[in-house]
């Protein structure tokens, strides 16, 4: 990776994933990037990051960060509903951009950022953050460990969360939160949202229930579709649903290369109790694999990969593994750099995401139909 040039860096949405995640990385890797500008509708917030991080431009206006002239990337940290818009306004502007995931809520949401990709000026291309794909320890060991089963038999994909305010609040980063928004920003907002779930939910009653899993499969949901999808591959079918809000579960039906089929448990939640379980775990005959992700909002936690197998002795044998302490953050950043400036194909792009939404409207089908039967 050659860091001969600095990135210059436009922020929009100024808020906890970037005080806790990337402004924090941003900054540790300032031989690679520099924030130029940033934005959020809160004057507080933005004035408190632009002087904790030393960002020369300040906005509460979001095109002023993608038409500033030393802005080479737009990072994109809003909350979902605004995603598109401010992807597209970027690519017209000849702007790549980086995405927090998930890149959108509904499948014709995501379409209209791929159209705008193909017709942006400048090559410019989008990067959506699955920060978890990039972990060292997941494209090293794991992925490594899983492609030693000949055959799957069964696999288990859990992301239990506690609050994350118990884990931000011990982060080191010391974010914070003002309401000095306008006051059309709620509106705006619940335009934009109404607009999506009625994508996501063509022809149906708009329900409470239909609000929460879209926004749950978007948030704690995309992260672990998406390793699912690199790991395994796209699901047959939904083969059924359980949506009883703040938990989830869904079994998907998979099929090994030989035909053999075999099934797949999804299962999340969100409760009062700060212990963090985010696991894969995939069972073959003779090896159990497992890698486990810690928060997030805790930097330095290491990513650990285990293995239970029957060794040549019949014994069984466990191993732990850890590829690097790098936080997958900072691995996530460093592979961005290095699409943008070496040009690198993108893994995580807006069409791979776009796989993500039609699994969800499998589950949202699969749901429906039990509600009707």
């Amino acid at each position: 990776m050659s860091s001969d040039r600095q990135l210059r860096i436009g922020i929009i949405g100024a808020g906890e994933v970037f005080q806790v995640c990337h402004g924090p990385c941003l900054f540790n890797l300032s031989h690679l990037f520099k924030i130029q500008s940033i934005c959020d509708l809160s004057p507080k917030t933005v004035a408190h990051n632009a002087t904790k991080y030393s960002i020369p431009h300040a906005t509460t206006t979001p095109q002023e960060v993608i038409d500033n002239p030393d802005v080479d990337l737009i990072f994109i940290l809003t909350s979902d509903e605004s995603h598109a818009p401010l992807a597209i306004a970027s690519l017209k502007a000849g702007k790549s951009v980086f995405i927090e995931k998930p890149v959108s809520l509904s499948l014709p949401s995501v379409q209209s950022i791929i159209d705008a990709e193909k017709n942006a000026p400048n090559n410019a291309r989008v990067f959506v953050g699955y920060m978890r794909r990039y972990a060292p320890s997941y494209l090293q060991a794991f992925k490594r460990e899983v492609a030693t089963i000949p055959k799957i038999l069964y696999a288990r994909v859990r992301d239990f969360s506690g609050p994350n305010l118990q884990f931000v609040s011990q982060s080191g980063t010391f974010p914070v939160k003002h309401s000095d928004y306008p006051a059309s920003a709620g509106k705006e907002r619940e335009e934009r949202l109404g607009k999506l779930f009625a994508e996501a939910f063509p022809n149906q009653e708009i329900t409470e229930e239909k609000k929460k899993y879209c926004r749950f499969l978007g948030s704690l949901g995309s992260h672990d579709i998406s390793l699912m999808r690199e790991t395994l591959g796209f699901p047959e079918s939904v083969v059924g649903v359980s949506a009883n809000d703040p938990f989830y579960s869904a079994i998907f039906a998979y099929r090994n290369q030989d035909g053999s089929a075999y099934s797949v448990t999804y299962e999340s939640g969100i409760d009062e109790v700060p212990v963090f379980d985010a696991h894969i775990t995939v069972y073959g005959a003779k090896k159990r694999v497992t890698i486990k992700y810690d928060s997030p909002y805790v930097k330095g936690l290491p990513i650990y990969v285990e293995t239970e197998e029957l060794n040549e002795q019949g014994e069984i044998q466990r191993r732990t593994m850890l590829s690097s302490y790098e936080d997958a953050y900072t691995a996530e950043l460093q592979e961005l750099y290095d699409v943008v400036v070496n040009g690198k194909a993108i893994k995580t792009t807006v069409e791979d995401a776009k796989n993500d939404l039609q699994i969800y409207d499998m589950m949202y089908q699969s749901w429906n139909a039990g509600i009707q039967s």
